[in-house]
């Protein structure tokens, strides 16, 4: 029996894996939304006017999406070839340290840097929800999916709540409780999490997968997955426009 099918037959292991899944899902979105209250204020501190501010705060908005749209098919890549654990261990860790730069950036350069992290870094959700695929019974994958989306959902809606509340004590601060949640996450990933795809299972890194043009292309072969990606696309797209 090989190692990812004694998880999924475990029900007591597939259980805690799952919900470190949800906790560490919940924690990285946690930390992305407590530093959008402050995020602002602290690019204006650099830029000295408000109107050059809310220009330079949507160019860190672009690129921090660019870099998870160049990065995402890489990281899953890497997923697929040295498996699950590594990668979403690292990339808490580097949230960690990202918050971390930001929290000490002396100006908008270190500051960039940060957020230039932060989009490559956060780019392992996609990994998690391989790793729910990985332990999760094919009858069961349709509410362990909708439990990440409500993990998401939870993360997202107290992260702007809490660091409106700990922004009221220094705008740096919700920087350092965001690094602190991370790196409690890959902290507690090390120590806990199983990994969920066997040797056995695991690919080939394929540079094709690895970039997003050969991501795209692989759209075309699969139509129902190319409509879901558009529409996913234009949700996407109205939320940064607002």
């Amino acid at each position: 029996m090989n190692g990812r099918s004694q998880i999924t037959s475990n029900v007591g292991g597939r259980k805690a894996a799952l919900a470190f899944i949800y906790v560490t899902i919940v924690l990285d979105t946690l930390g992305f939304g407590i530093t959008i209250p402050v995020l602002p204020r602290l690019i204006v501190s650099f830029a000295g006017d408000t109107a050059q501010g809310a220009e330079i705060f949507g160019l860190f908005v672009t690129i921090w999406s660019l870099m998870q749209f160049l990065f995402s098919p890489l990281i899953g890549a890497l997923s697929d070839r040295f498996g699950r654990r590594p990668v979403l261990i690292l990339s808490s860790f580097g949230l960690g340290v990202d918050y971390m730069v930001m929290a000490l950036a002396p100006n908008l350069a270190w500051l960039l840097l940060g957020r230039i992290l932060s989009g490559i870094t956060a780019s392992s959700y996609a990994t998690a929800a391989a790793y729910v695929a990985d332990v999760t019974p094919v009858e069961r994958r349709a509410a362990a999916f909708g439990m990440v989306g409500a993990a998401w959902g939870i993360g997202f809606i107290l992260g702007p709540a809490v660091g409106g509340v700990v922004g009221a004590f220094g705008v740096r601060l919700p920087f350092w409780a965001a690094a602190a949640f991370s790196l409690v996450s890959a902290t507690y990933a090390v120590f806990v999490l199983p990994e969920s795809l066997a040797r056995e299972n695991r690919g080939r890194f394929s540079l094709r997968c690895a970039n997003p043009v050969g991501s795209l292309t692989l759209l075309r072969s699969h139509p129902d997955l190319f409509g879901l990606a558009s529409v996913n696309f234009i949700q996407f797209l109205a939320f940064q426009v607002l």
